[in-house]
């Protein structure tokens, strides 16, 4: 308990900070194109009560799965009753989770390491704005963790309670993300590293190479299989999911070699935790963590800073965080949130350098210097927390916005809700959204109260008179050629366009919409007096 009832002022106000950052306004940010894709597989597990698991795309289930709670708690029964906060208070939740989780290492790293390390999860950006982001990641972050942490807690106490919830947490993050292997292979090598180098110390860790209880261990890998079976295979009603849940890794690596969008210099992560800017916009920056981190880092392999804690757990967060931080920027697949697993350890190994900088500030000058220091970091990350997920939260200025929808979604979905609105079915008009590779995301999330919406890749030859056509730009001459064809003379239907600007779905992803002239008039004639004044502005 090393000085950690003295940091509960700093551990409350951290938790505080994690809630004030994380919850509030969830519905504010447009929906990324991931986002609406796993949203939509979660309507399917909502309205019809089956999930199939896919091992091409989507990930695992635990997502669908957990959100099913606030959707029930929210007496939700169809997608249309989901709003943002439903689906984002999962990721959220986990968020929150992972800060309280670091309590539990208060006895190996003492409370100025724990308290600091809870406070800059609390306050992280990245973390903040992944936090409050509808995929996977914090999830696996979280889920990861708990693995560490309850193993830990296991080789202190032999006791299989901790062995058992081991195995939860391993199948859990299994049953979240196919990359919780990287995680798991980065973990087994730092331990088995940290037992290497302290063979013949008194470290708890290095006790685990003389007492394996074979028992035990066995129970963490059942335990483990049994919890990510009862997901993948739809708790029972798809056994074929488990096997599929291993063969996804081959799509993975298939994904991974071949998508060229997503493929970076490994430098990227690094790159952008340290200094990122686009021409006048705001700079952002973790590189508080960062140095701090390598500080945290260096003093690890001294006996003269680490003897008031468990040397074998700090080389395991060492060499765990740096196996992890070489493995992703040596992969060329590369997004923003993929650096949370790597980055929560840099976390904890900053927490580390936190306490030892605050021992050895041993004057009262020393230690206003330090407190100075540290102020003004966490004070920094809580601005650019802040401004990032309630302020920059769509903008690509802001590094961790990646490929995000544009706000002409709204737009979109307004006209085409206007024309619902005059046509005789309502929200069962037949609406069609052409886009070649089924790139129209996030669009089936803005447009789920609409039950007549078809979703097509390419134009049809045999097209039908519809409504309302919304298309990639590259088909328009195509449509144009389509719809003068349609049908035979004297009953052509005259379309006109239902957007008044260039409207786009994503950065380089154009739409362009039609509307039959019949239904725009009655649209036109539907418009409020107000409208219409908006309307006359915006010409």
């Amino acid at each position: 308990m090393r000085n950690f009832k003295r940091c509960w002022i700093l551990i409350l106000t951290a938790v505080i900070l994690a809630v004030a950052l994380r919850l509030p306004l969830l519905k504010q940010r447009l929906m990324h194109t991931d986002e609406a894709v796993h949203a939509i597989k979660f309507a399917h597990l909502l309205e019809k009560g089956s999930y199939k698991y896919n091992p091409e795309e989507f990930h695992g289930p635990t997502l669908n799965y957990l959100t099913l709670i606030p959707a029930w708690l929210g007496s939700a029964h169809k997608i249309s009753d989901v709003n943002e906060v439903t689906l984002r208070i999962v990721p959220a939740f986990c968020g929150i989770l992972l800060v309280l989780l670091i309590l539990l290492l208060k006895d190996g790293l003492g409370g100025r390491a724990v308290s600091a390390a809870v406070l800059l999860t609390a306050v992280s950006p990245a973390f903040v704005f992944y936090s409050r982001y509808y995929i996977q990641e914090m999830l696996l972050v979280s889920f990861s963790f708990g693995v560490i942490l309850s193993s830990y807690r296991y080789i202190r106490s032999k006791d299989i309670k901790w062995a058992i919830l081991t195995g939860i947490f391993m199948g859990l993050a299994h049953a979240t993300k196919e990359t919780c292997v990287i995680a798991f292979g980065s973990m087994l090598l730092a331990l088995l590293l940290a037992v290497f180098i302290q063979k013949r110390g008194k470290s708890i860790i290095s006790s685990l190479a003389k007492e394996i209880n074979y028992l035990h261990i066995l129970t963490i890998l059942l335990t483990a299989f049994a919890v990510s079976a009862l997901f993948y295979s739809s708790f029972l009603k798809n056994p074929a999911g488990i096997l599929d849940s291993f063969r996804a890794y081959k799509f993975y690596l298939d994904k991974a070699a071949h998508n060229q969008i997503h493929i970076h210099h490994w430098y990227y992560y690094l790159k952008m935790l340290l200094y990122f800017r686009i021409g006048s916009g705001p700079a952002w920056s973790e590189a508080f963590i960062i140095m701090l981190a390598c500080f945290g880092f260096l003093f690890v392999w001294s006996k003269r800073y680490i003897k008031d804690f468990d040397p074998g757990l700090l080389r395991f967060f060492a060499f765990y965080t740096l196996i992890m931080t070489i493995i992703y920027s040596a992969i060329p697949y590369k997004t923003p949130w993929s650096m949370l697993g790597f980055l929560h350890g840099m976390i904890i190994l900053a927490g580390v350098g936190i306490a030892v900088f605050m021992t050895i500030a041993n004057t009262m000058w020393r230690r206003a210097v330090v407190a100075f220091v540290l102020v003004g970091g966490v004070c920094a990350l809580v601005a650019q927390a802040y401004a990032g997920s309630f302020y920059f939260y769509a903008d690509s200025c802001n590094p961790y916005v990646y490929a995000h929808t544009s706000e002409d979604v709204f737009e979109i979905t307004r006209r085409i809700e206007q024309a619902a609105s005059s046509h005789p079915e309502g929200g069962k008009m037949y609406i069609q959204v052409i886009c070649r590779e089924d790139d129209y995301w996030p669009l089936p999330w803005y447009l789920r109260d609409f039950t007549g919406v078809a979703y097509q890749s390419k134009v049809e030859e045999d097209m039908p008179a519809v409504p309302v056509i919304i298309a990639s730009k590259e088909f328009e001459r195509k449509i144009l050629e389509k719809l003068y064809e349609l049908p035979e003379p004297g009953k052509k239907k005259l379309y006109v366009s239902l957007f008044k600007r260039r409207m786009e779905l994503r950065p380089t992803v154009e739409l362009i919409g039609f509307v039959t002239k019949d239904l725009f008039d009655r649209m036109q004639q539907n418009q409020t007096p107000s409208s219409l004044k908006d309307a006359e502005l915006q010409r």
